[in-house]
């Protein structure tokens, strides 16, 4: 028996919990068809044996991986492809052509990735990147089609997040894999007004217009359900769609408040006035958690939203330039 919490959320679609920082904060997806199986995300290389007990409790094996599908090459969405990879030997990875060189040679995405969470939180958090053999990866083009059993998966282009963001629609269960393309919701903040979502402007590549087109891309397909990363399934996306597009210019006009203003203590000022931002939000949301409870929640987030913000500005100031 797993002891890696896990939930079936669709038509042959389980929730599996990466363990990444706290309960809740990050997952996987493995869908079944009949006896295979495919995986969406990996958290880090830590993440995988939980990943494989699942597999076993449900009576399979890692032989019957067809395909490993992280949506872009951040750690807690990829850092565990190249262990799970090796531990499943039929399998292909299919990842956006701006990310597959990533996977098959990590050493770039070790050490920009060293440089935002430090080396010992890198490794205590996701263990070692390995690489991943050319021949079993595909570098997927957008609307390509991938042939599930039986049951068709289609591979979109999403940048804004991350500009190797790809997200995975699942015919099967007419839901959508977003990674950090349809935000953030975690199931804490949930109040009877339903899901707060928020936008992740995660370094290094935040681009709010790409973001806005790419959301548009996605609801073209209709899903009924979205597989969130962080965290779960939420359903009705057309009714929430727009409190994430509001997220996104919110918070891209903070940064923008910023531009002119000097670079030094920017970044801390930046992530104060998310945090006003963010717990404002929330409680009009409905949330009735105590803004210590939402700080402690939202911790890794702050952080990360106000750097790539402020990445985000440094970038804009050198096209200017």
């Amino acid at each position: 028996m797993s002891t890696v919490p896990y939930q079936a959320v669709g038509d042959g679609v389980y929730c599996i919990e990466t363990g990444l920082y706290r309960h809740g904060l990050a997952a996987c997806y493995l869908l079944r068809n009949q006896d295979r199986l495919a995986l969406v995300e990996t958290g880090g290389a830590n993440s995988v044996p939980g990943i494989l007990s699942v597999i076993a409790d449900l009576g399979l094996t890692p032989a019957q991986v067809d395909y490993v599908i992280p949506t872009h090459v951040h750690l807690d969405h990829a850092g565990g492809a190249g262990t799970l990879m090796a531990a499943c030997p039929n399998a292909t990875l299919i990842a956006h052509p701006k990310g597959a060189s990533h996977l098959i040679d990590p050493s770039k995405l070790i050490s920009g990735a060293t440089a935002v969470y430090g080396e010992a939180e890198f490794n205590q958090h996701f263990g070692a990147l390995l690489p991943i053999p050319e021949a079993r990866v595909i570098a997927a083009e957008d609307g390509q089609t991938f042939d599930f059993n039986g049951r068709t998966l289609t591979f979109i282009h999403t940048p804004g997040h991350a500009n190797h963001h790809g997200c995975i629609f699942d015919a099967g269960s007419a839901g959508m894999f977003t990674g950090d393309t349809f935000g953030i919701s975690y199931r804490e903040f949930d109040s009877a007004a339903g899901p707060w979502l928020f936008a992740p402007t995660t370094p290094v590549a935040f681009d709010p217009d790409a973001w806005q087109t790419s959301l548009d891309h996605m609801m073209a397909f209709e899903p009924e359900a979205i597989y969130l990363t962080h965290y779960g399934c939420i359903d009705r996306p057309a009714e929430r769609v727009d409190s994430l597009r509001q997220s996104i210019r919110a918070l891209a006009d903070i940064a923008l408040t910023e531009e002119e203003n000097a670079d030094e203590g920017r970044q801390s000022r930046i992530k104060d006035r998310i945090t006003a931002h963010l717990l404002a939000d929330a409680r009009q949301q409905g949330c009735e958690l105590s803004d210590a409870r939402m700080m402690d929640l939202l911790d890794v987030d702050l952080e990360l939203n106000a750097q790539g913000l402020e990445v985000w500005l440094q970038r804009r100031s050198r096209h200017r330039s």
